[in-house]
Formats: structure tokens, C-alpha cells, sequence
């Protein structure tokens, strides 16, 4: 199946303006821009046909293309990621089985992350969509209560039932595991990762889909879908030592120059 994957990235961030093009120093000492450590990692996914950032932004267009990124120009009126990634397919004139939407904040996305995923959809006619969830460990759930203690915007956690199709997602801790300790290899709880394997046609249907109350109240992309009925895949995936956050926040990218140093992604 020919797939292709689309890094959506705006300038205009209500939490973080600019933030694509935010440095980030690797192990090495040298900086990135945020747009071109996700470059790197969604050039590092085996399998894929073709890559390409979509914007709305010419700072980001020129950047992109100055590190020889394929760049297609989507309009102001994107409102998410899913809506640039559907916008930028129609121009680039579809072809592709299945479309990833690697978001523009998520550097260390490992490539199996993203091979699993397709493989993921590809195995499961009745999703319409998939997204890895990665099961925390009490270090990890142990960051998502202490941030929202502190009032920030960490990330976001999923349900799904027992074959995987989703149930819900939330930027609150999911299930309630107040009870549950953070000194063990596992918990119950599941990292949401935000990656996104569409089929063509539910992506092509999204934009004409009423934003929900639960979309509006989260601020979750993928929600819409759950909301009109169209059933999202949640493909656990594996860490294999390896960290992973994305960058939300100005105080994340501390947090993400500490985990590329400690060899997460290039």
C-alpha cells in the first residue's frame, strides 16, 4: 500500500508561537529547528513513498525548504493538524493508500512508532483511523500528574477497548489511577502518542464533520472522529528504552534536549 507521510506545522500556536522553527541542541551540541528534527524522523520511517511538510506559514515554507524538505502551502483556515494534513493531500492530488499526519511538535517519535501504525491500519478494515498509544510507566504517569498539579498542558492519555478501537482520549489521567504506584515498570494508564494513519476517505470527510463539544473542551483533533462514529484503531506500541514527549510547552524543550541527549532520536 503506498503511503505518505505529512508533517502539518503552523507558526501561529496559541500556547507557543514559532514553534516549529524552535531550536533544539542533540548530544553533539548542534541546534535544530522543531520542524527539522521531525523531518529527520519521518525520513527515518522505512516503507514510506514520500514526505512532505504542509504550512500555512512562508518562514516556515523557506526553513523547510532550506533543508530540502518538500513543501506544500495550505490555507489560515486550518483549524488542526488533521484538517492541514486533509487540505495539503487535495493538493498534492491523493494517490496514497494510507496518509500519516506526524505532527510538527513530535521530534522523537521513533520510526517504528509510525511502521506500526501503518501496519497497524493496514491489517484492520474497519478502522478508519489509527494512533499509537505507548502504556506508561510510573516515571512517565508520575509527569502527567505533576504537571497537571502544576497547571500545564502535558500529554494526553487514552481508553480503548478490548480490540483497540478507541473509547476516549484526554488531556486529564486516564483511567482514574490515583491509587495506583508510580514505582513499577507498568501502570494501566496509556500515553497517547500524536501520530495519525488515515485512510484517504475519512480524511477527505473530516473537514466536512461538525466540530464537537468534546473536540472544543479537550482541544483533541481525533475526538471529532470518535464524536460522528468513525472508529480510530489504537495500535500499542513499544518504547524499547527509548523516551518520548512532545513539545507543548517553552518549558518542554529542556525536557526534550535532555532525552535527545540521553540518545532519544538525531
Amino acid at each position: 500500500m503506498s503511503s505518505i507521510i505529512i508533517i502539518p506545522a503552523r507558526y501561529a500556536s496559541t500556547r507557543y508561537p514559532g514553534k516549529p522553527l524552535v531550536e533544539l541542541r542533540g548530544p553533539d551540541g548542534e541546534a535544530k529547528s522543531l520542524i527539522r528534527r521531525s523531518w529527520d524522523a519521518a525520513t527515518a520511517v522505512s516503507g514510506v513513498d514520500r514526505v512532505v511538510v504542509a504550512t500555512d506559514d512562508d518562514r516556515i515554507r523557506s526553513h523547510a525548504e532550506g533543508f530540502g524538505a518538500e513543501v506544500v502551502m495550505t490555507s489560515e483556515s486550518c483549524r488542526n493538524g488533521t484538517e492541514r494534513c486533509a487540505e495539503a493531500l487535495e493538493t498534492l492530488g491523493g494517490g496514497h493508500d494510507i496518509v500519516v499526519n506526524l505532527q510538527g511538535d513530535a521530534p522523537l517519535t521513533p520510526a517504528w512508532f509510525v511502521e506500526d501504525l501503518i501496519a497497524g491500519l493496514s491489517a484492520t478494515p474497519a478502522a478508519e483511523v489509527a494512533t499509537p498509544v505507548l502504556r506508561c510507566d510510573g516515571a512517565a504517569l508520575q509527569g502527567f500528574r505533576d504537571d497537571r498539579k502544576a497547571g500545564r498542558v502535558g500529554g494526553t492519555t487514552a481508553v480503548f477497548r478490548a480490540d483497540g478501537m478507541a473509547l476516549y482520549f484526554s488531556k486529564e489521567v486516564i483511567p482514574y489511577s490515583d491509587g495506583v504506584a508510580t514505582d513499577g515498570p507498568e501502570t494501566p494508564v496509556f500515553h497517547h502518542v500524536g501520530v495519525y494513519a488515515y485512510r484517504p476517505s475519512a480524511l477527505a470527510a473530516y473537514g466536512r464533520l461538525p466540530v464537537g463539544t468534546l473536540e472544543t473542551l479537550e482541544g483533541l483533533e481525533q475526538l471529532r472522529f470518535l464524536e460522528h462514529g468513525h472508529p480510530v484503531l489504537c495500535v500499542e506500541v513499544e518504547a524499547r528504552g527509548r523516551q518520548f514527549w512532545e513539545l507543548n510547552n517553552p518549558s518542554d524543550v529542556e525536557r526534550i534536549e535532555a532525552m535527545l541527549a540521553s540518545g532519544a532520536g538525531a
